[in-house]
């Protein structure tokens, strides 16, 4: 079975173009050269992407089981936010304001600050079967997981904290509402991609209709029309910037495909 996909309707930054992609009904390895979509809220798709893939509604699913949380790969963040919030679960509140499907999030190791998905994730479900978060390699915003993740379990505490959502609302107002697949570049290691990218003079700058916004100079955002060739133009102009001034390669937090 496949889905139309119009990418310049669904993904966060409305670009791309409108093509097939697979779905994916039952546990299976990758295949080779096949990308796996999500929610495509980090993806910066060309007009000509490789095969496509995304995991079907049967992976679209959150379950309570004693002290463990069960949640399918295709699951959004607003879902598994709203189960949180009326169970009275903790660790979870960033979800309210990050978009991205469960497997995405998990692949990324997604986060606001200090709170990351990995914090209290305790296995996930690949085609191979589960894999212990201890047998995983992790980090911020990456993980090397090279499967399709098909299922997270999670560690469940008791107490949604307000504050703490009070507090990821409060950051998320300072970001631009334009389209926008979130952060372009990860911070490089005791710096910030955005103090970077303005210091060599393009927080606001454009090409066509991609540019960083002029509220924080490290979301590539679309003014209007912004195609594929645009937004990589813009960010190979930052990345080459940043390097020749500081000496730092960015590295891309953004999925290009």
């Amino acid at each position: 079975m496949t889905r139309t996909v119009d990418f310049s309707q669904y993904s966060s930054i409305k670009i791309g173009p409108t093509v097939e992609v697979r779905l994916i009904e039952k546990p299976e390895p990758p295949r080779a050269g096949e990308f796996i979509i999500g929610g495509a809220n980090n993806l910066l798709v060309s007009d000509t992407p490789p095969p496509l893939a995304m995991l079907s509604k049967k992976f679209d699913y959150i379950r309570l089981e004693g002290k463990y949380l069960y949640i399918g790969g295709a699951t959004k963040s607003g879902r598994i936010f709203s189960f949180v919030k009326k169970h009275n679960i903790k660790n979870f509140e960033y979800l309210g304001k990050l978009p991205g499907t469960l497997g995405g999030l998990v692949f990324m190791n997604a986060g606001m600050k200090a709170d990351e998905i990995f914090n209290h994730l305790v296995k996930i479900k690949t085609s191979g079967g589960y894999i212990p978060k201890e047998e995983i390699g992790y980090g911020y915003r990456f993980t090397d997981i090279d499967d399709i993740i098909y299922e997270a379990v999670f560690e469940v505490e008791e107490g949604f904290d307000a504050q703490k959502l009070a507090l990821f609302t409060r950051m998320r107002a300072n970001q631009p509402k334009d389209p926008s697949p979130g952060s372009a570049f990860k911070n490089p290691p005791g710096d910030y991609a955005g103090r970077l990218i303005d210091a060599v003079g393009m927080k606001g700058y454009r090409i066509g209709d991609a540019a960083f916004s002029e509220i924080h100079a490290n979301f590539l955002v679309n003014l209007g029309k912004a195609t594929f060739d645009d937004a990589l133009s813009l960010l190979e102009e930052a990345r080459k910037r940043v390097l020749e001034r500081f000496g730092v390669q960015l590295e891309y937090e953004v999925r290009i495909i």
